[in-house]
């Protein structure tokens, strides 16, 4: 069972991102404050849940959240700050958003920059630790995947709507085929040198 908050009796965001290991596309992030009575049985890492699983969470989440916002940063911004600094930046959008100021911002990972001098702290593996960074992990992934989803009908070739834009060998072989897309991260490795100049 996931922890509600690392601090009771604050009001605290929880943040993560989506899309950081991705060789297109936005990094996407989240930002969730909870009630401190939300409880659920399901809520946990997005990674350990099917894809229905997210979906079905994602409403809940929105409705039973006392605030939450969607921040993102383009593969264009990706390629002029790095991608650690633009999931950051990502997370700070969204808690711009957030119509609710938290005083404490709990983070998945070991990285994170001060936002508007409020407290936070790291959690490592944090998205199956708390609820509210579990929730922050679904909104961000389910959002980005809806996003991936759209411009596979304009880049049918590349498979983003199975592969959601990482580097699977699909996508490596699609870009060898058929080149780079406008939304492409042009800072990362696009393809993977062990394949074939002939594809």
């Amino acid at each position: 069972m996931l922890l509600n908050n690392l601090k009771n009796g604050v009001i605290e965001a929880g943040c993560d991102e989506a899309g950081r290991g991705c060789l297109v596309g936005p990094v996407f992030a989240a930002a969730v404050i909870l009630p401190d009575d939300f409880r659920s049985e399901l809520l946990t890492d997005s990674k350990k849940l099917t894809e229905k699983q997210r979906y079905s969470l994602r409403p809940i989440i929105e409705a039973s959240a006392l605030a939450w916002a969607i921040g993102s940063y383009s593969n264009e911004e990706i390629d002029e700050v790095n991608i650690l600094n633009a999931s950051i930046f990502s997370m700070h959008r969204a808690l711009t958003q957030l119509n609710l100021r938290p005083a404490h911002i709990i983070v998945d990972g070991n990285r994170f920059k001060s936002f508007e001098n409020i407290e936070h702290t790291t959690v490592i593996k944090g998205d199956g630790k708390y609820l509210s960074i579990a929730a922050a992990s679904i909104l961000a992934k389910t959002y980005r995947d809806d996003f991936m989803n759209s411009i596979n009908e304009q880049y049918p070739n590349y498979g983003w709507s199975q592969n959601k834009g990482y580097p699977t060998m699909q996508h490596r072989e699609a870009i060898q085929r058929y080149g780079i897309t406008s939304y492409h991260r042009k800072s990362f490795k696009l393809i993977d040198p062990q394949l074939s100049l002939d594809l």
